[in-house]
Order: C-alpha cells, then structure tokens, then sequence
C-alpha cells in the first residue's frame, strides 16, 4: 500500500500558497458518507487553514463516485471557481461494478481537468476494504482529504504562475 509509511494530512504548510483570493468547489459523493464526509471535513480545513475563505468553498453533493466528474464539470462551467476537489470512496465488491466505477471517475475527472483547464484533484478512494478506507479518512493514515486539497491549491498556484 502506497499509504502504510505515509501520514495523508502531513505537508509542509510553506510550501502552499495562500488561498485568500481562491474559489474551491468540492463536490462530494453521498455514497458511504460516513468515509466521504470525513474526507469533506479534512479537505476543507485545510483550505481554510491555508487562507482559504469559507464564504470562498462551495460543496455539492453528488448521489455517487461514478457520478463526480459531472459534478466537477457543473462547478468549471459556472465560471466560478479556481478548483475543484472531487470527493468520493469506492471499495471493492464481489462484482465487477467496482472497475467500471473507479474507470469512469477516474477518466471523467481527468477530462475535466482538461477540457475545462481548471484543476480538479482526485479525492477518490479506491480501497479493498471499509477499513482501509477508514484508515485514509482521518484514521491510521491521516486524511486524503486534506492531501488533495492542498494538491488543488499547488495547482491553481502553478496555473497563475504562467
């Protein structure tokens, strides 16, 4: 696992720019909300710990993962926002379902990355197991969340600087 030496909400916070001036979109899905949510949670502290305003973060829900790109799509084609951090768990079942799933949010989002050039980081778990996924939302692991958030603003950051 790419995560077992890893803490997901550690980063060194001088090398994020200050977001007092950055729109973020999150869009979240409702399924497993319990893993989703936490990720919310992490994901948007750490926009606001890195000058991010709260008025500044819009959150939409989404029935699902496979459903997020479109959500995205909706949040870079109301002009709105820098980035958008797209929020969701996959964990895999005995059916095939969970390839499609992951295949097409995967894809999805990383055409609208860029289709739309805005920067839209993938917050997606994709894990075996409910626990791993606990473990990657505020568990043993730290948060995803908060790892993507922070990837969001690098990129809206890098995006400015050209």
């Amino acid at each position: 696992m790419a995560t077992v030496n890893r803490n997901l909400s550690e980063y060194n916070k001088e090398e994020i720019p200050n977001g007092a001036d950055f729109k973020i979109g999150i869009v979240v899905s409702e399924w497993n909300e319990k893993i989703t949510f936490n990720l919310l949670k992490g994901a948007k502290q750490a926009l606001l710990d890195n000058g991010v305003k709260e008025e500044n973060i819009d959150v939409r829900l989404v029935p699902g993962a496979y459903e997020l790109p479109l959500g995205a799509q909706f949040f870079c084609e109301s002009d709105g926002v820098d980035g958008v951090v797209a929020i969701g768990v996959v964990i895999q079942g005995e059916t095939k379902h969970f390839d499609y799933v992951c295949e097409g949010a995967s894809q999805g989002l990383m055409n609208v990355n860029l289709k739309y050039n805005t920067p839209v980081a993938f917050c997606v778990l994709t894990d075996e197991y409910e626990q791993q996924s606990i473990d990657r939302s505020g568990g043993v692991h730290g948060n995803k969340g908060i790892e993507c958030a922070v990837a969001c603003m690098k990129m809206i950051a890098l995006k400015r600087s050209f």
